[in-house]
């Protein structure tokens, strides 16, 4: 699945590691973060993984943001025990970046802000939503692997 996600944690997760020194944008210009949701049995990290450091919002925060710290880059996001990860849509090549197939959260969104497009835009998760969820996780047998490669936080600027 391709989604914007308006909630407030990706929100303010994502403006503060866009302040980061020299990071990428990561934010839409209606304030919602998006990605692209993958399996983790799908996704492999081939190299630079000594680079990769979890951000929290809080130390107690089910999801961890993960950053590449060689030039700040926010990589992806991982629900604690989740079976997928939310990878940044600007990880990938434009040309290879789908469209916006569902906005989610919008009860969150930034105060002002109005959606003009016809992507489906649910106050909350939709049904749609967690049954792609929990079928995804029902082809890779109910099972939720485990992200090792990721070493240590990323320091306060």
């Amino acid at each position: 699945m391709t989604v914007a996600c308006c909630c407030n944690s990706c929100r303010v997760a994502g403006h503060q590691l866009e302040a980061r020194p020299k990071a990428s944008a990561i934010m839409a210009a209606d304030d919602s973060t998006e990605y692209m949701m993958y399996r983790k049995d799908r996704v492999r990290c081939q190299q630079g993984h000594d680079l990769l450091r979890e951000h929290r919002l809080t130390p107690q925060a089910p999801t961890r943001r993960v950053v590449a710290i060689c030039c700040n880059s926010a990589m992806f996001v991982e629900f604690k025990s989740g079976h997928w990860l939310s990878i940044y849509k600007n990880r990938f090549a434009a040309i290879d970046q789908p469209k916006i197939e569902l906005r989610t959260m919008t009860g969150h969104r930034s105060p002002g802000v109005e959606f003009t497009d016809d992507i489906p835009s649910p106050k909350k998760h939709t049904a749609w939503f967690m049954w792609k969820l929990l079928a995804s996780w029902a082809a890779m047998g109910f099972k939720a692997p485990k992200i090792d490669y990721v070493k240590g936080k990323v320091e306060s600027q």
